[in-house]
């Protein structure tokens, strides 16, 4: 493997992920003929067919699996390097991808947003998904940072927590449990739940409130998508337990109630999440520092507006505030 090029580690990855040497070879500007040449070469590199045919497709042996975690690796170092020689030149430019847990799109962009306003040469590619991928994401090496609460224990990552995270049970509005002042949690055991999926925060941080509460309530929908969530309560459909930052519009137009159960908002942290065993680039330690130091401010900036908007029907025509200004 030693004598292989950065060439045709690219080929390879791009025949891998794409499965056709006629599109590579159109991508790279290339002849299949080159590219069957290039991906032989690393074959005779590595002793073992990387690819075989299928029918009219072509896959990938077992042994070209395994090569393409690890091209990937050194094609993405070889881009972090390049990052960083360019950022050691003093530029302000530069790019992060960040991942961010479904929940956090409600409040993430918004910081992004003041972000750029300080630092707008940047480039931030967001990429969404439940915990288990943006951190499988992250680990991998596919993103350079996420958002998202408590990493499970065990993941080889840092998180440095940056913002309050109240979760609350909605119903529609009207319901008829949204009338009393204080409800125990034994008065939602008959109720229709809507929950999100397996490998969420948020079905996690579910099913821990219903094992403790000695709860088993019938559940009516499971869904990804928190709109499909809140579209399914306020049609009346059941509860659910959701993120307040999710529900903070609805809230505040009146589509939605909070119940009064007792022990309610569960209260979470918001965490900012890096790989372990990689230093930050610089515009990379930038962000994380920005969204540590102005995150919380942020969320209370969209609570205001949101009820600004639910009285006056208008969105806040305020000017973007800078970095480090109070909320």
């Amino acid at each position: 493997m030693r004598h292989v090029t950065i060439r045709q580690l690219q080929v390879f990855v791009e025949a891998a992920e794409r499965l056709s040497l006629a599109r590579v070879a159109e991508r790279l500007h290339l002849t299949p003929s080159a590219v069957s040449f290039q991906i032989k070469q690393i074959e005779a590199q590595t002793g073992f067919a990387l690819f075989e045919r299928v029918g009219r497709k072509i896959a990938l042996t077992d042994a070209g699996t395994m090569l393409l975690g690890y091209a990937r690796l050194v094609l993405r170092s070889l881009q972090d390097a390049d990052q960083a020689m360019t950022d050691l030149k003093g530029l302000t430019g530069g790019r992060v991808r960040l991942g961010l847990v479904s929940t956090s799109k409600y409040i993430v962009p918004h910081m992004i947003a003041r972000f750029r306003t300080a630092v707008p040469g940047v480039t931030v590619q967001l990429t969404e998904g439940n915990r288990s991928r943006v951190l499988g994401l992250l680990t991998g090496g596919d993103i350079d940072l996420a958002v998202m609460g408590r990493p499970p224990a065990g993941a080889d990552v840092l998180a440095e927590r940056f913002a309050r995270h109240p979760s609350v049970i909605v119903a529609p509005a009207g319901h008829r449990l949204g009338r009393v002042s204080r409800l125990p949690p034994a008065a939602l055991a008959q109720e229709p739940f809507v929950v999100r999926e397996d490998g969420s925060g948020t079905k996690a941080m579910t099913d821990q409130f219903f094992q403790e509460a000695g709860l088993a309530p019938p559940v009516v929908m499971v869904s990804s998508s928190n709109e499909m969530i809140k579209q399914a309560v306020i049609a009346g459909m059941g509860l659910a337990l959701i993120s307040q930052h999710t529900v903070s519009l609805e809230l505040a137009l009146g589509l939605l109630a909070t119940l009064p159960v007792e022990g309610f908002p569960l209260m979470r942290s918001w965490y900012i999440v890096q790989r372990r065993t990689l230093p930050l680039l610089p515009v990379q330690a930038r962000l994380r520092g920005f969204l540590i130091e102005v995150g919380q401010n942020v969320i209370e900036d969209i609570s205001r507006d949101h009820a600004r908007i639910a009285s006056t029907g208008r969105p806040a025509q305020e000017s973007i505030k800078e970095p480090g200004d109070a909320a």
